[in-house]
């Protein structure tokens, strides 16, 4: 069983590494607030459960999602979009908790983006063998506003690549409680998740949570 890494001795405080100019990796950043966290997410996923979306080549995505805020990010054959109605459901997405918006301007904050406000919280879950391929974050109306992602639950390998998709991505280990943070001159970078080994995280399974966080509206 991998050990989380609010578990290990001498790294409960966070630390920053520098991926880029305009994005950074905050180390064990959302650590404190796991429990939190995790009590918010069952609350939401039972509003609006998880989902397997569809692309725009009608392809199914291995990658489970759900939203919350005042907008979710949805995806199906007509297109990628922002909208403020779960199509599962037909109602409005769930309220993003406070502990979630509180955690994602905090972060943004520490990497220098001050005044981020999210209204978008994009929920996906990985299982062992999802992967999510290389794309931009580019849906959304203000490209001045960071995005920022907090990972919870088993490790992934996230891709971090250039303005082309043609660049080669990096490979960057991801651990349980570490938030990535890019904008600025990196806010158009390819990025992406390698498949995911199988793995158990003591308090989330086999499974990996990713909060992305956007101010798409």
């Amino acid at each position: 069983m991998t050990m989380s890494l609010f578990d290990l001795p001498g790294v409960a405080e966070s630390w920053q590494e520098p991926l880029a100019p305009g994005a950074v990796i905050l180390r064990g950043f959302a650590n404190q607030d796991e429990a939190e966290l995790w009590a918010e997410l069952e609350a939401v996923t039972a509003s609006a459960p998880f989902r397997h979306m569809i692309t725009l080549g009608g392809f199914r995505m291995s990658v489970a999602m759900s939203n919350c805020g005042g907008l979710g990010w949805v995806s199906d054959s007509t297109g990628y979009r922002y909208d403020a109605i779960d199509p599962l459901t037909g109602r409005p997405w769930p309220q993003m908790p406070e502990s979630f918006s509180r955690l994602a301007e905090k972060a943004a904050a520490q990497a220098g983006f001050t005044g981020f406000v999210p209204d978008a919280c994009l929920i996906n879950r990985y299982e062992p063998g999802a992967r999510l391929s290389l794309h931009q974050d580019k849906n959304e109306r203000d490209f001045d506003q960071p995005i920022v992602s907090v990972s919870l639950g088993i490790p992934a390998v996230f891709l971090f690549g250039g303005l082309s998709r043609a660049d080669k991505p990096g490979r960057v280990p991801i651990m349980h409680g570490d938030v990535v943070v890019w904008g600025g001159p990196t806010r158009f970078r390819y990025h992406g998740i390698m498949p995911l080994k199988d793995d158990c995280h003591p308090l989330l399974g086999r499974q990996r949570i990713n909060l992305t966080f956007r101010k798409a509206g």
